[in-house]
């Protein structure tokens, strides 16, 4: 039976029943083990993307084309997302965080395991590729779902004073996903031949997928929804304070602006963390004609540092506020892109780790206190929608792209300059965004022990078009 954990408002964490400690770090852990397989199995597709799915999936095309048209591909994902999240910010601002985010873990694992069941293109011809866009597409809308679930998940339930740690739990996620993609298709791919490896060893890691149904099922047995939802359907009962009806219409009229905003955040860690993770291997073994499991080792050693990095930031986002750390970190971005590439075109392994690190741990100073951040801008009654909506409006306009313009951009130009130059217009997006937003852990909340972040922006907000009802 799941312990319930009491609402973060009125204690900090550190008064709680040891049952609620344990409580909650069981959640804390599960969040970050549900969300890591969640993103393994979404990143995985970029890797194989940029080094086998060329040749499985298009294999009459030229090099290049192959390249473009697998992170064509790739891009599918990313355009599901923010459809994802408005059909899952609309259920769990409805109905709860728990079960959208149980749905969207078990779609993720069917779909990641169905793509390594998928037949070649030399075996089913143009339906295999076709297939592959139907999977990726459906990968999308369930990454698009759980990462507002998740976070909100973990920062709903968290004290007031630890909700930028709390929500680097989902964070974190992110690099453990690329470390685990990275080592399973290097072990894969140099266990075997490269014959035996693009026939079949490639499906090894998606077909690993198929334990994601047992972090689901730990999660609806084990974990509760979060006290802050808990307490709105209590006052809907009440008819005091009820569920929107429609939270995504409330939440654009109110918030247009701050959802906009909020995409523009992750400008910079979107970009950049694309660019090394996929772009980067496409570029490497391509043009620089580097040794494949050699920058993947780069890529993973780089990851490595942000599981401190991550967690160091929302911490710290707790003690000093959200946006100064989303400032340095956008303005780093944008400082490093031109360094980042002229590093990269040595084509020495050593300096193109120096270059991926310093940009991977300009990216954690957004990316941390980020989960906290989006959530705190919108009221409770449409955090889910609101956040959601933001994050996964970034993934299709820069994310899923940004491979794929990386490769046509060199192509086109023969040089890296042009790539450098987007992803430094995207650190400045990323410090303006966080410029003109309002700090939602401000001195003075920081400095109230039962003061919850962002509470401040949203006062007694009540929507107008909500439900008067019981739910």
């Amino acid at each position: 039976m799941a312990i319930p954990l009491s609402p973060p408002e009125r204690q900090s964490g550190s008064g709680w029943s040891a049952p609620r400690r344990r409580a909650f770090r069981k959640l804390l852990a599960a969040g970050l083990i549900g969300s890591s397989i969640e993103w393994y199995d979404f990143f995985l597709y970029g890797t194989a993307a940029a080094l086998v799915f060329p040749k499985v999936f298009f294999p009459h095309s030229s090099a290049l084309t192959g390249t473009l048209l697998a992170f064509s591909t790739f891009w599918a994902g990313f355009v599901a997302r923010p459809i994802g999240g408005v059909l899952a910010g609309h259920l769990g601002d409805k109905y709860g965080r728990k079960p959208v985010v149980v749905a969207c873990l078990a779609t993720m694992g069917a779909a990641t395991f169905l793509i390594g069941c998928l037949p070649s293109a030399t075996t089913a011809g143009a339906l295999a590729p076709i297939l592959l866009v139907t999977l990726r597409f459906v990968q999308g809308l369930a990454a698009g779902g759980q990462w507002g679930g998740i976070v909100l998940l973990l920062t709903e339930s968290a004290g007031p004073k630890r909700r930028g740690f709390a929500g680097t739990f989902g964070q974190t996620s992110v690099p453990v996903a690329v470390i685990l993609s990275n080592l399973i298709f290097v072990a894969a791919s140099g266990l075997m031949p490269d014959a035996a490896f693009l026939g079949w060893g490639w499906r090894i890691p998606f077909l690993l997928s198929v334990v994601m149904f047992g972090v689901v099922l730990y999660i609806q047995a084990k974990v509760e929804d979060t006290p802050e939802f808990r307490r709105l359907r209590e006052e809907v009962s009440r008819h005091e304070d009820p569920v929107v009806r429609a939270p995504l219409a409330r939440v654009l009229r109110s918030k247009g602006g701050t959802i906009l905003l909020g995409c523009g955040l992750l400008s910079a860690t979107n970009s950049l963390f694309y660019v090394s993770i996929s772009g980067l291997l496409s570029y490497g073994t391509g043009t620089l004609k580097l040794e494949r499991n050699a920058l993947l080792a780069v890529v993973l050693l780089s990851s490595a540092a942000m599981l401190v990095a991550i967690p160091w930031s929302g911490y710290f986002s707790d003690k000093v506020g959200r946006r100064p750390l989303i400032l340095i970190g956008g303005f780093g971005v944008a400082a490093w892109a031109f360094p980042y590439f002229w590093l990269v075109d040595t084509a020495v392994l050593p300096l193109i780790f120096v270059a991926v690190a310093v940009g991977f741990a300009f990216q954690c100073l957004t990316y941390g206190p980020i989960a906290s951040f989006l959530g705190e801008l919108f009221a409770p009654a449409v955090r889910y929608s609101g956040a959601s909506l933001a994050y996964q409006l970034s993934a299709i306009i820069v994310s899923g792209g940004t491979p794929f313009l990386m490769t046509a951009l060199i192509a086109k130009t023969g040089s890296t300059l042009p790539v450098a130059a987007y992803i430094a217009v995207m650190g400045l997006i990323t410090f303006a965004s966080a410029w003109f937003l309002p700090e939602t852990n401000p001195a003075e909340v920081r400095a109230d022990p039962h003061a919850v972040p962002g509470a401040h922006l949203h006062g007694s907000e009540v929507p107008r078009d909500a439900e008067k009802r019981p739910v």
